[in-house]
């Protein structure tokens, strides 16, 4: 079973042309992946081993008419942290150079990897949905996987998620000693 090791994710259009070129930039065969997850969406991939004798899978998929997402899949062990640092840093610079938009990058490194949903304009009306505490975490440190990052992500990823979700209208509404953790983590406690 393949799983995402790593995922850009990414908006713009590509001429044929450019298309042509991040598929050999990425070294990618124009076949989709056959399996995994999100396979339908698939347009190229290639399969290698790392230096540990790994299977990995890099795979470029679309999302509508302008996304792009191009994943790093492995099946067995997790591959190392320095092949998955060495891919962030070409799947970034292949898709940017590209003329693409990075959204968000999983597992982000950076807080400018993660996407964080814009905040709705000012005077805009609320929404009513959300308004009660649903989950189940009263500890800052069971939240970390509630908001997709691992307990060890860098900190500043971890500030901006903290942030994000203190924006909803649920916050107001979580237990009293989440809250106070969350306060004391961003002030850097």
């Amino acid at each position: 079973m393949l799983w995402p090791a790593l995922q850009v994710l990414s908006y713009g259009e590509l001429t044929s042309d450019a298309l042509r070129s991040l598929l050999d930039v990425l070294r990618l065969e124009t076949v989709p992946r056959t399996e995994g997850p999100g396979a339908a969406k698939s347009i190229a991939h290639r399969s290698f081993t790392d230096n540990a004798g790994s299977r990995l899978v890099l795979d470029l998929a679309r999302t509508g008419d302008v996304g792009w997402v191009v994943t790093l899949f492995f099946d067995g062990e997790r591959p190392s942290v320095d092949t998955v640092e060495s891919h962030r840093v070409l799947l970034r610079e292949a898709v940017e150079r590209h003329g693409l938009t990075v959204i968000e990058i999983t597992p982000a490194a950076t807080a400018d990897e993660v996407h964080v949903v814009p905040a709705p304009p000012q005077g805009a009306p609320e929404s009513g949905i959300g308004v009660s505490w649903d989950l189940p975490y009263d500890d800052l440190e069971h939240l970390w996987p509630h908001v997709r990052l691992r307990k060890d992500a860098p900190r500043e990823v971890k500030e901006v998620k903290l942030r994000e979700l203190m924006r909803a209208p649920a916050w107001s509404a979580a237990p009293e000693l989440l809250r106070t953790q969350a306060e004391s983590f961003l002030r850097g406690h």
